[in-house]
C-alpha cells in the first residue's frame, strides 16, 4: 500500500482557488460519479453487458483522469482488456474484486474529505 492518496485533492484545491462552494461542488461531483460508477459497473457485470460497463467507463474517465484517481482508472482499463480477451469468466470475477477494493478506497477517501469540510 502506497502513501499516495487515491484522489488528488491538490487538483481540487487548485481548481476551486479558495472558493469553498465550488470546492464542495467538485467533491460532491466526484462522490456522485463514484457511486454511479459502482452501480453501473456491477449492473454490467451481473448482466454480463459489456455496453453498460463501456458507457460508465467512458462517462467517468475524465473525472478519474482529472483528479488522478489512477488506481481505480487502471483497474477499469484492465477490466476492459479482460472483457475483450476473455469475456465475463473467472479472470473478470477476480478483476471485479480488485475493482471493488479500489473503488472502496477512493470512496472512503472522498467520504472522509466530505466530513472534514
Amino acid at each position: 500500500m502506497s502513501n499516495t492518496p487515491p484522489i488528488n485533492f491538490e487538483n481540487i484545491d487548485e481548481m476551486a482557488d479558495g472558493d469553498a462552494d465550488f470546492k464542495a461542488e467538485l467533491v460532491a461531483a466526484i462522490y456522485a460519479s463514484l457511486i454511479e460508477l459502482k452501480e453501473k459497473y456491477l449492473e454490467g457485470a451481473e448482466d454480463q453487458n459489456e455496453e453498460t460497463i463501456h458507457l460508465i467507463r467512458h462517462k467517468v474517465k475524465p473525472t478519474l483522469a482529472l483528479f488522478e484517481i489512477d488506481k481505480l482508472s487502471n483497474i477499469i482499463q484492465e477490466g476492459k482488456n479482460i472483457i475483450a480477451e476473455k469475456g465475463f469468466k473467472d479472470d473478470f470475477i477476480e478483476h471485479l474484486d480488485a475493482f471493488l477494493d479500489a473503488w472502496q478506497e477512493a470512496f472512503d477517501y472522498i467520504s472522509e474529505k466530505i466530513k472534514e469540510e
